[in-house]
């Protein structure tokens, strides 16, 4: 019997892009040939909580342009790239029947299904070991131990200590590597991945959508492009990133960021470029702020792990909520007594997209008003929202729930927000008036 192939592999997840990408730099320094791997989990596509899907439909069809971009990235380099649908260590398994899988790169996780899925590859591959990298972060969590024995549980003290000292590494160099060695040949085929085939119906964008834009590392660069260079919207960020209404009020970087098709690193380097030609600016100072807000709630859940999906949180309070299905359904529906908060689920809903305004509002709403458990509204969001990032969604709704990194028993008021920021009503009645 022929002694089999030795082969490296590149694991995409949460990390789909060629720039700034630390696997993909470090498995190119390697001598054995590799190849590089995207898995759609059919157990993450059909499995629910609480009711709702892990991943709904407009994050699908995001993630599957983003996947495909990916590898129109990747062919340019040389580099084989493998796409399939199924089992996760099934597809290992087969990858090790037909080849000694020496290696595997991957980005760093530490949450739930994420660990459980890499304990279910460990199983099949027990003797391969494993590259991993923290690229996900800004700041990376060997920097902030230097000033931490334990994160803060407020973000200020996060923000204070950090600001003024912390460096931000510089960007991989992996965009401009070709792949020159002789792959491995492959004796799988890609599958033809859609959106049928993931459970979805084929939709049509809803024209009054906030967030038109496409998944894939290209249309990250046009959006970074757009909003630093060729429209100046950077310049008056801090002034309009409470809005609602529009495609420019906020970067929109966020569901780029959430599936890796863009790094904070990036965003950051590219900042100070504009700081450099412009000057610094609160706007710029918040754009930074907000990454800093990103990398913290990365920091607390990777502190406290699967607390952060605990009723409790991870500050252990107790939490009074009266559990009501009919409640939820008005919830989720855009239904319930208040005319801005049904506005903004409707936008989530015929979209997959909401303004962090709208965010705020309408968790505090569901876990301080309606008094509904805060997870099953973050599982709600994490089936609905294109950005989805489980550090970012459950990191908020704790915070909002008074669970998380908030000791303050905040709760917003409808009225006296949709008085402040749409006193017009033209974001009410955009969604409202059909």
């Amino acid at each position: 019997m022929p002694e089999k192939q030795k082969i490296n592999i590149l694991w995409y997840t949460k990390d789909l892009r060629t720039r700034d990408q630390e696997s993909l730099y470090r498995i190119m320094q390697e001598d054995t040939p590799f190849l590089a791997l995207y898995i759609f989990d059919e157990d993450f596509y059909r499995e629910k909580q609480w009711g709702f899907r892990k991943c709904g439909r407009y994050r699908a069809k995001f993630l599957l342009e983003t996947v495909r971009g990916l590898s129109s990235a990747l062919k340019e380099k040389n580099i084989p790239f493998l796409v399939k649908y199924g089992k996760t260590e099934s597809i290992f398994k087969e990858l090790s029947e037909k080849y000694t899988v020496e290696k595997i790169f991957c980005q760093q996780e530490w949450t739930r299904d994420e660990n459980e899925t890499e304990r279910r590859i460990k199983n099949v591959l027990p003797f391969t070991s494993w590259e991993k990298s923290y690229t996900q972060f800004l700041i990376s969590p060997d920097c902030t131990r230097e000033y931490f024995a334990k994160v803060p549980i407020q973000f200020t003290a996060f923000r204070q200590k950090l600001e003024k000292n912390f460096t931000v590494r510089e960007e991989f160099d992996s965009e401009h590597l070709t792949y020159n060695k002789s792959g491995p040949e492959l004796h799988f085929t890609s599958d033809d991945v859609s959106l049928k085939s993931l459970g979805f119906d084929e939709f049509e964008p809803d024209r009054r959508t906030a967030f038109p834009f496409s998944g894939g590392e290209r249309q990250a660069s046009e959006r970074l492009s757009y909003y630093f260079s060729g429209s100046g919207k950077l310049d008056t960020y801090k002034e309009t990133r409470n809005g609602m209404k529009g495609t420019d009020y906020s970067s929109r970087f966020s569901a780029w960021l959430a599936d890796g098709s863009l790094s904070a690193v990036t965003v950051y380097h590219e900042i100070k470029k504009y700081e450099a030609r412009k000057g610094s600016s609160e706007s710029s100072y918040w754009m930074v702020f907000e990454l800093l807000w990103r990398d913290f709630f990365r920091h607390t859940s990777l502190e406290y792990r699967d607390r952060i999906f605990h009723q409790r949180g991870i500050n252990g309070k107790i939490y009074d909520y009266t559990p009501d299905p009919e409640l939820i359904r008005q919830w989720t529906e855009g239904e319930t007594a208040s005319g801005f908060i049904n506005a903004n689920m409707m936008e989530l809903k015929h979209t997959g997209w909401m303004s962090n305004r709208g965010r705020q509002n309408v968790a505090s709403y569901f876990s301080k008003i309606l008094k509904q458990d805060w997870r099953i509204g973050a599982a709600y969001f994490e089936e609905m929202l294109i950005d989805y990032d489980v550090h970012s969604n459950y990191g908020n709704w704790m915070y909002l729930a008074g669970v998380g990194n908030d000791p303050r028993n905040r709760i917003f008021s409808p009225e006296k927000q949709a008085a402040q920021y749409d006193p017009e009503q033209e974001f009410i009645q955009l969604w409202l008036n059909r």
